[in-house]
């Protein structure tokens, strides 16, 4: 069922002390030699290409179903905002504190990402045939039924809540099945991988796809079903982990309390982790502004929407590109440096919007910039967190910083939103908004870099 590549090493959180030669690679009680490097690169991307086409698919659709039914504008981003930030607030946390504790001969990963596949299929199948689901369940209520919009877009709302706890879980938990089966030294590169794929995904999507969403989104729902079910499964079953120690000594304690003591206690009382959450939530927020309203920005200035669409696929396509040679760049100089250097170019082209863009033409170009240099220093900084963070607790120090960053979430889209009403829609302070949270971004950023220094910097680094 396993890779035969790979050799277990004496149990062991860490990589033995004794350096691998040039053709091997180490990690925990793990050790590869090209060929299974190769092998494993194959299982994880191609779960991580289903994974990603079920992102980039199931949203969208899901919006225009929402429509169709008649959901209100005020609903529609309750189920696509403040419900992910909330789930994302309960549901998390547990996953990953139970997560790096659990002790399995599957591992501590493998079990959680099983369990939710089946849940997650179920889900895009349901919201697949909603509409014959609504249907029967109208019928069921008869008279006392609200109508058949309401009773299908019911059904698509449960289906949905179901889609979004269960992908809460499985995202989390693959990112601590990356960070326990891949190298720190290559990490860098991996994870330009996986966002070369996701990419590919989501041109593969909006170039084929996307235009049949309206009439199709049965057949869409259940081919993604079908390739995250296969892709996803054929991962877990061929991916292997390695051994780990006992689990810290909070999991023995019994009870609901001492865990969250426990958990926050870990999470929060280390000011150096505290400045981590903090760069790494400026730095997603930094964009968000610009993202939330760049399609309201395009209309406002008379840009179509074939031009605006055009425009983001070239960004998809740059980004592309510069994915994998800014995994190798992250990998030699440390995510951080790179993530800082690309956080500041990217507050450079927030100042120039702000000072430059008056129509089409200049919004295009901040537009392509933003999506660019955003994109790169999401793709410099996605290994941050395997550098950084703790090995035992990861998964458990990961969903904190989704604690802050749902929280810090779900207050900045209406805290914008309304600026922008009093205002009269100028979304010019988009451009300010963004240049702001870069710049606390930076300076947080700066004050990381600092500690990481002390803790050994990119050569001897000791995670606190």
């Amino acid at each position: 069922m396993h890779s035969s590549f790979l050799t277990p090493l004496p149990p062991s959180e860490e990589p033995a002390s004794a350096a691998p030669s040039p053709r091997r690679w180490q990690v925990g009680t793990l050790a590869y030699g090209a060929a299974g490097l190769a092998v494993l690169f194959c299982w994880l991307l191609g779960g991580d290409f289903a994974l990603s086409m079920r992102d980039r698919a199931v949203p969208p659709v899901m919006q225009l179903l929402f429509k169709k039914f008649g959901a209100s504008d005020t609903l529609v981003g309750l189920l696509f905002s403040s419900l992910p930030g909330t789930i994302g607030l309960i549901v998390g946390p547990v996953a990953g504190y139970r997560s790096d504790r659990l002790r399995t001969s599957w591992g501590r990963r493998l079990p959680f990402l099983l369990a939710t596949t089946p849940a997650i299929v179920l889900a895009i199948v349901g919201m697949a045939f909603c509409s014959l689901l609504g249907n029967l369940l109208d019928r069921l209520l008869g008279p006392h039924s609200p109508g058949l919009p309401a009773c299908s877009l019911f059904v698509l709302g449960a289906f949905w809540v179901l889609y979004e706890l269960s992908c809460m879980v499985a995202n989390l938990i693959f990112q601590g099945l990356v960070n326990d089966v891949v190298p720190q030294k290559i990490m860098g590169r991996f994870m330009a991988l996986l966002r070369v794929f996701s990419l590919a995904a989501g041109i593969i999507f909006n170039y084929w796809i996307m235009s049949s969403a309206e009439t199709h989104s049965t057949e869409i729902f259940l081919g993604v079903a079908a390739i995250y079910g296969l892709g996803f499964t054929w991962m877990c079953l061929r991916v292997r982990e390695g051994e780990y120690s006992p689990p810290p000594p909070a999991g023995a304690k019994r009870g609901y309390g001492a865990g969250i003591a426990s958990y926050f206690r870990d999470s929060f009382s280390h000011g150096y982790y505290r400045l981590y959450f903090a760069t790494t939530v400026l730095a997603v927020l930094a964009p968000s502004a610009f993202n939330l309203f760049s399609v309201f920005y395009a209309k406002s200035l008379g840009m179509s929407m074939a031009y605006y669409g055009k425009c983001v696929a070239l960004t998809f396509a740059m980004s592309l590109c510069l994915a994998y040679p800014l995994g190798v760049l992250a990998d030699r100089l440390h995510p951080l440096r790179l993530g800082i250097a690309f956080l500041t170019l990217y507050a450079l082209a927030m100042a120039w919007g702000a000072l430059f863009v008056r129509d089409v033409s200049t919004f295009a170009v901040a537009l392509v910039l933003h999506g660019v240099l955003s994109g790169t220093y999401f793709t410099a900084m996605a290994s941050l967190g395997q550098r950084l963070l703790p090995r035992t607790t990861f998964t458990e120090m990961t969903s904190a910083a989704g604690i802050v960053g749902g929280l810090a979430g779900i207050a900045f889209a209406p805290a914008i939103g309304f600026l922008l009403d009093r205002t009269g829609h100028a979304y010019i302070h988009t451009f300010h908004i963004g240049l702001i949270m870069t710049g606390g971004a930076v300076v947080s950023g700066l004050f990381l870099h600092r500690r990481f220094m002390a803790y050994g910097g990119p050569k001897n680094y000791q995670a606190p």
